[in-house]
């Protein structure tokens, strides 16, 4: 079985809906796949119906926007959680709201030196998508300023420029509680992604373990392989799940689908432990 537990549609910052990224996994190969958009999941019922036409299995998640006491961004995959939880729903409209404001001001400080608007950025996104820097980067690659996302990240979109303005996100440990009281299974997205920004200390990792953390994102492009090495010591110290995916976001970025592949077993880890929803496609799914 091949299976990958992360992909973006334009529900978030991805570039295809949540049906064509189901169809794109289903011509990848692809037994199985997650769809993850950032802190929303109302592509699900799109993206379920297309896994019953093409025969794949479809595991529903979310992608939740975090940032501890320091400043540090975590990303938290939320596979099978109830869509309807109010905590966790409190908590991710708030990040949503909060990226909105993030992302004006952002482009308010932009158009002081570079031809774009929020009318630009609005036509790069879907409606009621979580609006992100993604979105910026595309109008700013429409305007001329750079020739794709990565260019747009590495330049005027960084965490270093003068242009970026930060944004409210929950504390990990706090949404690793949310969303095992919504009945999910909670997996640390790309933990040790260096080449992003600054990355969580030890202790981060054993609080959001003690608060229910069930598993390690590891086999993903964005992890060097030292990382990787210390990751796995603590899912095996900790008997944590450990994933392997590939963050598609379509030709939003230079992922592809399958690169990175999570087990059979460790997909029938996160099924067991999960009480909020039911993923689609059974027989994809070993008969769960």
């Amino acid at each position: 079985m091949l299976i990958d537990l992360h992909a973006h549609s334009t529900v978030s910052d991805g570039t295809e809906t949540p049906s064509a990224v189901v169809a794109a996994a289903a011509s990848a190969g692809l037994d199985v796949v997650a769809l993850t958009d950032h802190d929303q999941t109302s592509g699900w019922a799109e993206a379920s119906e297309a896994a019953v036409r093409l025969g794949i299995g479809l595991v529903p998640g979310m992608e939740i926007s975090c940032k501890t006491r320091n400043g540090i961004s975590v990303h938290l995959l939320s596979y099978l959680h109830n869509p309807e939880h109010p905590g966790l729903l409190e908590e991710i409209n708030k990040a949503r709201d909060a990226r909105i404001h993030r992302a004006r001001r952002m482009v308010s400080l932009l158009s002081e030196d570079f031809p774009i608007e929020w009318a630009d950025v609005n036509r790069h996104s879907a409606p009621g998508a979580t609006i992100g820097r993604p979105h910026i980067a595309d109008a700013l690659v429409a305007a001329g300023v750079a020739a794709d996302r990565s260019e747009a990240f590495a330049t005027v979109l960084t965490s270093h420029s003068r242009y970026y303005v930060g944004h409210y996100a929950v504390d990990p440990v706090s949404a690793v509680e949310l969303v095992r009281a919504a009945g999910g299974v909670p997996v640390f997205a790309h933990p040790v992604a260096s080449a992003r920004g600054r990355v969580v200390e030890a202790h981060v990792f054993e609080e959001m373990i003690e608060a229910g953390l069930l598993g390690l994102e590891i086999d993903h492009r964005d992890n060097p392989e030292e990382g990787r090495r210390f990751l796995r010591d603590v899912a095996r110290r900790h008997d944590l799940i450990v994933t392997g995916s590939s963050d598609y976001h379509g030709a939003g970025k230079p992922n592809r689908l399958a690169e990175h592949t999570t087990s059979p077993a460790m997909l029938e880890r996160i099924l067991a432990a999960a009480t909020g929803s039911r993923p689609v496609g059974a027989e994809r799914l070993g008969g769960q």
